[in-house]
C-alpha cells in the first residue's frame, strides 16, 4: 500500500507584525489632518457690575444691525445683503476717528445660525479689509506680516467694538406708558442685561 505524505504547512513569521502596525499608525497620524473648531472671539462683561465701564455714546456713532425672524438683515433699519453690509461697516468705521463708535447687533431668537454667521462674516471682513489697507498704506506690507507694534497701532485705529443682544419687539403705546416711556435710540424699550450691556 502506498502511504500519503503529509504536507506540512509552513509557519508564518509574525514577529514583525506589531512593528508594522505601529509604523502604519504613526504614518497615518502624521499625514492626516484633524479639523479644529473655530469660534468668534468676544469679550464678555465682567462678573462684578461695578467694574463695568459705562460710556455715553451719541446715536451718530452707533451702527445698528438687526436680523429679523425671517433671517432678513437690516442696517440702520434698511434691508441690506451681506455685500452691502460689509461696505457700510467699512464706511462707518473708517469715518469715525474717535473711540466711542460701536456696532450694535440685535438678533431675533427665531433667526437661523446661518444668517447670524453670514452677518458676522461680513462684519469681520470689513475690519479685515480696513486693517489690511492701513498696513499696506502705512508699512508697505500686509497685516499678517506686521510686527507686534505695527499690529497694535492698526488695531487701535480700527478696534472691534461690537455689542450683541436679543431683538425685542417694539412696545405698544400703552406698554411704553407703563414703563415710563423709556426707549432706546432704536425705539425699543430699554432693556439692561446683566453686565451693564444694553
Amino acid at each position: 500500500m502506498f502511504r500519503r505524505r503529509r504536507r506540512e504547512v509552513p509557519e508564518l513569521n509574525t514577529t514583525s507584525t506589531a512593528d508594522i502596525s505601529f509604523m502604519l499608525l504613526v504614518f497615518f497620524l502624521v499625514t492626516s489632518s484633524m479639523d479644529t473648531d473655530k469660534g468668534l472671539g468676544r469679550r464678555l462683561p465682567p462678573i462684578d457690575e461695578q467694574q463695568q465701564e459705562r460710556r455715553d455714546i451719541s446715536r451718530s456713532n452707533v451702527l445698528q444691525l438687526r436680523i429679523g425672524d425671517d433671517d432678513v438683515l437690516y442696517c440702520d433699519d434698511k434691508q441690506v445683503n451681506t455685500d452691502e453690509l460689509q461696505r457700510q461697516v467699512e464706511s462707518f468705521v473708517a469715518s469715525r476717528q474717535n473711540d466711542n463708535n460701536i456696532i450694535a447687533v440685535e438678533t431675533s431668537r427665531k433667526a437661523s445660525y446661518n444668517a447670524y454667521f453670514e452677518m458676522q462674516n461680513a462684519v469681520m471682513a470689513a475690519y479685515h479689509q480696513l486693517r489690511e489697507q492701513m498696513a499696506r498704506r502705512t508699512y508697505g506690507h500686509s497685516f499678517s506680516q506686521c510686527n507686534e507694534a505695527e499690529r497694535d497701532a492698526i488695531v487701535r485705529r480700527y478696534p472691534q467694538r461690537i455689542s450683541e443682544g436679543v431683538a425685542v419687539p417694539p412696545a405698544t403705546k400703552g406698554e411704553q406708558n407703563n414703563m415710563g416711556g423709556q426707549t432706546t435710540a432704536s425705539g425699543h424699550p430699554s432693556n439692561t442685561q446683566k453686565g451693564g450691556h444694553p
